[in-house]
């Protein structure tokens, strides 16, 4: 629930199209870092999407070893979110934490069909991440715009 002025909201999720993840991998953050740069330039044209999805039209904006941001536009309708992974290792720099969001550009945005999601989702798993030791999502749907209606093949 959410209150402004007199007006009451209800809501089981964000009130504008975005998505937020934490991952945890037993790599170190140099390795997570790698993979998520090079899948980002690896999508940067639209060859990743001929066959259909999102998979493609990432564009890095700036990188660090603890901080990437990103772009994705969606190729067909061309809306625009903004993505930042934050790298933090653990555990004597063994593993790492990832935090991710996704947020779409458009203001007036409320239901993305999980799209917010697949954007980062996408990368980890086109990057090999989700097979990598030690690998969990953590998210919901309060989290995450229709992240239980995801479709990542499609978006």
């Amino acid at each position: 629930m959410l209150t402004l002025g007199s007006l009451t909201v209800w809501s089981s999720g964000p009130l504008h199209a975005q998505c937020k993840v934490e991952w945890y991998f037993g790599l170190p953050c140099s390795h997570v870092y790698e993979a998520l740069v090079t899948q980002i330039k690896r999508w940067r044209t639209m060859d990743g999407c001929s066959m259909g999805g999102e998979k493609c039209l990432y564009k890095l904006q700036s990188a660090t070893v603890h901080f990437i941001a990103a772009k994705h536009m969606a190729p067909r309708k061309k809306y625009v979110e903004d993505l930042n992974f934050r790298l933090v290792p653990y555990d004597f720099f063994t593993n790492c934490h990832v935090s991710a969001m996704s947020v779409s550009e458009t203001w007036y945005a409320v239901t993305d069909h999980g799209t917010n999601y697949c954007n980062l989702y996408n990368l980890i798993e086109g990057s090999g991440l989700t097979g990598a030791p030690g690998y969990k999502e953590i998210t919901s749907e309060f989290l995450c715009t229709q992240r239980s209606s995801a479709n990542c093949t499609v978006y």
